[in-house]
């Protein structure tokens, strides 16, 4: 039903329309009134209504980090610099000055390669030094020779000349071996106790603090255990007497650490026994391989662990790219022999975990040269052939 109005001028009642039918007076816009929203709860397709409230609350990790997953070890690759070129103009320069000297410049020709080649070996970006000098090898030879080589010498020959019948003769053998391992073990020690002191990284160096006696003992054992076994105990004997070298040498007051078996190694060394004819000895090339990964993998310094990834085949491929370049080179290839063999024993080795090199302590140690005199008599190198 529609409702009329009235004309506020006449005041005559009429149907809506723009003005009065009677006066004419137009009657102006229809007033405005607020239209209610339409409510579309329940209603299919319609968006609901907003709904104050509190802001949501994401989930934020802890400041301590205890649930952000487990951090990544820090991981420190070795690398090496070096280059055969730079390295061959050492050697050319050490080979003429010895011979020039009558051999007397030889020391100090190895220093220099062993500088050069520890300068370029490096640890996570920082490099290796080596500080021995060619006096103190010159001075530890000749006092391995007076105090070690003559005696021997001297003792060998009067139980040659006393020997008299077969008995005799297989006691002075006996003694001159039992001999032969003592100075071994002598060298071994010697060497890397000097070797080691003289060696530094970041400018802290590294000490060997293992006794004498009780290395001396160890390898006379090991290897009279493994003669008589026919060489069965020798892998036992070997992660032995690599155990107490590595177990007792230090980063400064950082003590390294090894815990191998020679048991972990004893299967695939019977492999390689049994492997040797059909391969032509090639099988050994795998287990040295497998004894380097094993050896690096049980080493740790502090929390710091090493891991190896070398391999037989790499090995190999090394083995023999390094015979071929001194076959057809006659021997002039020997500073890039090194330089590959430098770059292969770094390139497949890292060392991973916390290294705390700031909380380590500089150490002092006095050494004597006459271990790695006797070691470069009796050629008990460590490390690259120099």
């Amino acid at each position: 039903m529609t409702m009329g109005v009235r004309c506020p001028k006449c005041g005559a009642l009429q149907l809506p329309g723009p003005a009065c039918k009677s006066c004419k007076t137009p009657f102006g816009p229809p007033p405005c009134h607020p239209v209610p929203a339409p409510v579309s709860a329940g209603l299919p397709g319609a968006p609901a209504p907003a709904i104050a409230g509190p802001p949501p609350v994401w989930p934020t990790p802890p400041a301590d980090g205890a649930d952000t997953g487990p951090n990544p070890p820090e991981t420190r690759q070795l690398s090496f610099h070096g280059a055969g070129g730079s390295l061959f103009g050492i050697h050319i320069v050490n080979v003429f000055l010895t011979m020039l000297t009558l051999g007397i410049y030889y020391f100090w020709a190895k220093v220099r390669v062993r500088r050069y080649l520890f300068s370029q070996t490096a640890v996570g970006g920082d490099r290796f030094a080596y500080h021995g000098t060619g006096k103190e090898l010159l001075v530890g030879f000749l006092k391995a020779v007076t105090l070690i080589g003559v005696p021997f010498f001297l003792v060998r020959l009067g139980l040659d000349v006393m020997a008299r019948g077969p008995i005799a003769r297989a006691v002075s053998a006996s003694v001159s071996y039992l001999a032969i391992l003592v100075f071994l073990a002598f060298a071994s020690v010697g060497a890397r106790r000097y070797r080691l002191s003289r060696t530094s990284w970041r400018g802290i160096r590294f000490a060997f603090r293992g006794p004498l006696v009780d290395f001396v003992k160890l390898f006379v054992a090991g290897s009279l255990l493994s003669t008589i076994t026919l060489g069965l105990y020798y892998p036992f004997f070997d992660a032995r007497r690599h155990g107490f070298l590595v177990s007792h040498s230090y980063f400064g007051s950082q003590r390294f650490a090894f815990d191998g078996r020679g048991k972990d190694l004893f299967g695939r060394f019977l492999l390689a026994v049994g492997l040797s004819i059909p391969t032509l000895g090639l099988c050994w090339l795998w287990y040295l391989a497998r004894k380097q990964r094993y050896f690096w993998d049980h080493t740790s310094c502090g929390a710091a662990r090493f891991r190896c990834a070398v391999t037989g085949g790499r090995l190999l491929a090394l083995r023999l790219g390094n015979a071929l370049l001194l076959v057809l080179t006659l021997g002039f290839a020997w500073p890039w022999v090194v330089v590959r063999n430098a770059r292969f024993a770094c390139r497949y080795l890292v060392l991973t975990g916390s290294l705390d090199s700031a909380g380590v302590r500089q150490e002092t140690q006095e050494v004597s040269t006459t271990g790695e005199g006797l070691a470069g008599i009796l050629d008990a190198g460590l490390d690259f052939g120099v």
